[in-house]
C-alpha cells in the first residue's frame, strides 16, 4: 500500500493541471474566449521596434520657411508656430548633456532680412525734426554721408537729451547709440561759453568707456564732426603709465569733448592732471559693464568729481555748469537706480528701452553645434578654410572668433600659424604697444579673421563681419548677446551669421535657455534691471 501512493498523488496533480484545458476545450463556439490586455506603453514599444524607430517625437515639420531647423527634421518649428508661454517645446538641445548628442546640431534661421533699428523707424524721418541745428545737421553730413535717416533708437533718445533730461538707454547692439548721444552732446557745447580759467584741462563733454579699443573707434566717430564744428575732440589713452597720460594732456589743454577708460582717468583725476568742474555732459557708453565690480570703484569716483544736474533747470545757467548723465548700454545695466539716486534725483531720468532688447536677433542665422573639446580645432579649421576661399573668390565678410581666455587666444593662434592660416590676436594681456591699432588693422582689411576674448565683443563697430565663431561658448547670456550683435549691424554690408561651439554641460544649460527664447519668440530670460521708475518708453 506504501509503493501505489506516489503514482496515485502523481495521477491527481496531472488531473488538476489539466482540468483548466479541459473546460477551454469543451467551451462552445459562441462563448468568448479571455482577453488577454497589453499596457499602452508596451505595445508602443513594441510598434517601435518592429518599424525601427527609436522613440516618438512630435512631428512640427511643415511646408514653407523654418524658424528652427533641427539635424532631426521632427524637431524643426516653422515659422508661422509660435509656441505659448507654457506650453512644451521639443528642444533640440534637449538631450546634449548625453556623450551620445555629439555631433548634433540645430539653427536659429532669419526671420527677417532688414535690421530691427531701420524696419520699426518712420521712413520719413529726418534729423532735423528731431530738433538738431543746421550746423550739426552740416557736420553729419559730411562725416557721415552715409547716414541718411535716423535709427528708431536716436529718434527715441535725442529730443530727450535736447530738453536736457538724463538718459538710460538699453537698446539692440547696433542700433545706432553713438550718434544718438553724440549729436546732442556736441550741438550742447556749440551754444555755451569757454571757460578758460583753469591751467589744467577741464573738458566739457566726457565719454566714459570700459576699453581702449571702444575709446578709439568713439573718437574716430566724434573727432570729424568737432572737426566740421570747431570742436576739440581727444581720446586719453591708457595702459602706458602716468607719464603718457600726462604727455598726452599737456599737448592739448582746451580739449572739448574727452573719451576715456575708467583707469586712465581715474589716474589723471589722481594726480591732478585734468579736472571736471567745467563737465556739462557726462556719457557712460556700455554702461553695464562700466558699472560692473571691475569698474564701479572707478567710475564712483568719477561720478563725485562730476557736478551732476538734479533737473533740466540746472542746466541752463552756463555760468556753472553743471552735468547732464546720459548711460547706454545693449543690455540693461544692473544697479543704476541706486547709482542715480547718489548724484541726481529720480524723477529727472527718463528710461529709454527697445523692444528688441534681450532677444534673439531676427535678421541673423545662429548655429549651435555639440561637439567634444578636442573637436572643435578641427571644426574651426574647417570653417576658417572654407571662408577663405569664399573670401578669396567673392571678398565676404570677415569673421570675429571668440575665447573666454587670453591663454586660449594665444594656443589657438600658434593652431592657425601651423595651419597657415592669416589672422590678427586681440586679448586684454597684451602689452598697450600691442594692441594699440589692432581692432582698427581688422577694421580696415588688413587681415579677415580676428582671434579676440571679450574685450573686442562691447560695442565695437563691425559692420564688414560676415561670420561669430563662439570657439568657447560665453559664460552668460549678457556676453552672447554682445558676441552675437558683432553682426547684422546698422550699416553691415553683408549678412551675418553666428556659430556657436557647445562644449561643456553648463554651456548646454544657456544653449537651451536661448532656444526656448527663440522658440517662444521672448527675450531671454534672467537679464534684468533694477530701474522700475520712471516706467521704460518702449522703441
Amino acid at each position: 500500500m506504501a509503493l501505489a501512493r506516489p503514482p496515485r498523488v502523481l495521477r491527481l496533480t496531472v488531473r488538476l493541471l489539466l482540468a483548466p484545458r479541459r473546460d477551454l476545450a469543451v467551451r462552445g463556439p459562441d462563448e468568448p474566449l479571455p482577453v488577454v490586455r497589453i499596457p499602452r506603453a508596451l505595445q508602443l514599444r513594441q510598434e517601435q521596434r518592429q518599424s525601427g524607430q527609436s522613440s516618438p517625437r512630435l512631428v512640427l515639420a511643415r511646408p514653407g520657411r523654418l524658424l528652427i531647423s533641427a539635424r532631426r527634421p521632427e524637431l524643426n518649428q516653422p515659422a508661422r508656430l509660435t509656441l505659448g508661454r507654457w506650453e512644451r517645446a521639443p528642444l533640440a538641445s534637449r538631450g546634449w548633456k548625453n556623450r551620445r548628442s555629439r555631433r548634433d546640431y540645430f539653427s536659429i534661421e532669419r526671420a527677417q532680412h532688414e535690421v530691427p533699428a531701420l524696419r520699426d523707424s518712420p521712413s520719413e524721418g529726418s534729423f532735423a525734426a528731431l530738433g538738431l541745428e543746421p550746423r550739426v545737421l552740416h557736420a553729419l553730413q559730411e562725416a557721415a554721408p552715409e547716414v541718411v535717416r535716423p535709427t528708431t533708437v536716436q529718434s527715441r533718445t535725442i529730443p530727450p537729451l535736447l530738453r536736457g533730461r538724463h538718459i538710460l538707454c538699453a537698446a539692440e547692439t547696433g542700433s545706432g547709440k553713438t550718434l544718438g548721444y553724440l549729436l546732442p552732446l556736441l550741438q550742447r557745447l556749440l551754444g555755451r561759453p569757454t571757460l578758460d580759467s583753469h591751467s589744467i584741462p577741464a573738458p566739457r563733454g566726457l565719454v566714459l568707456v570700459p576699453s581702449r579699443e571702444l575709446a578709439e573707434q568713439v573718437r574716430a566717430v566724434a573727432q570729424p564732426l568737432g572737426v566740421s564744428l570747431g570742436l576739440h575732440v581727444r581720446e586719453l589713452e591708457g595702459g602706458r603709465g602716468m607719464s603718457r597720460i600726462r604727455l598726452q594732456l599737456s599737448k592739448q589743454p582746451s580739449v572739448d569733448v574727452l573719451v576715456a577708460t575708467p583707469g586712465a582717468l581715474w589716474k589723471a583725476l589722481k594726480g591732478q592732471l585734468i579736472t571736471l568742474r567745467q563737465l556739462s555732459y557726462l556719457v557712460l557708453d556700455e554702461a553695464d559693464t562700466l558699472l560692473d565690480e571691475s569698474f564701479l570703484e572707478l567710475v564712483d569716483y568719477i561720478l563725485d568729481k562730476s557736478h551732476i544736474a538734479e533737473d533740466s533747470a540746472d542746466l541752463k545757467d552756463p555760468f556753472n555748469p553743471k552735468a547732464q548723465l546720459v548711460l547706454v548700454g545693449a543690455t540693461f545695466p544692473e544697479g543704476v537706480g541706486q547709482l542715480l539716486s547718489k548724484v541726481a534725483s529720480p524723477d529727472s531720468l527718463t528710461t529709454i528701452t527697445s523692444s528688441k532688447l534681450h532677444c534673439i536677433m531676427p535678421h541673423v542665422r545662429q548655429t549651435f553645434m555639440r561637439l567634444k573639446g578636442a573637436e572643435k580645432v578641427t571644426e574651426l579649421v574647417q570653417i576658417l578654410k572654407q571662408h577663405d576661399k569664399a573670401y578669396r573668390s567673392s571678398r565676404s565678410g570677415t569673421v570675429l572668433v571668440f575665447c573666454n581666455s587670453s591663454s586660449t587666444v594665444n594656443w589657438l593662434g600658434y593652431i592657425l600659424d601651423d595651419h597657415k592660416i592669416q589672422h590678427l590676436r586681440l586679448q586684454g594681456q597684451m602689452p598697450a604697444s600691442m594692441r594699440a591699432g589692432i581692432f582698427q588693422c581688422f577694421q580696415e582689411g588688413s587681415q579677415d579673421i580676428l582671434l579676440c576674448t571679450d574685450i573686442a565683443s562691447r560695442g565695437l563697430d563691425s559692420t564688414h563681419v560676415e561670420l561669430v565663431v563662439n570657439y568657447d561658448f560665453p559664460l552668460t547670456l549678457q556676453d552672447y548677446i554682445h558676441r552675437a550683435g558683432r553682426v547684422g549691424r546698422v550699416g553691415s554690408e553683408v549678412p551675418g551669421t553666428v556659430i556657436s561651439f557647445v562644449t561643456h554641460p553648463w554651456d548646454v544649460n544657456l544653449v537651451q535657455k536661448i532656444e526656448l527664447a527663440a522658440r517662444r519668440r521672448r527675450s531671454l530670460p534672467g537679464i534684468g534691471s533694477s530701474v522700475s521708475e520712471p516706467l521704460p518708453q518702449q522703441i
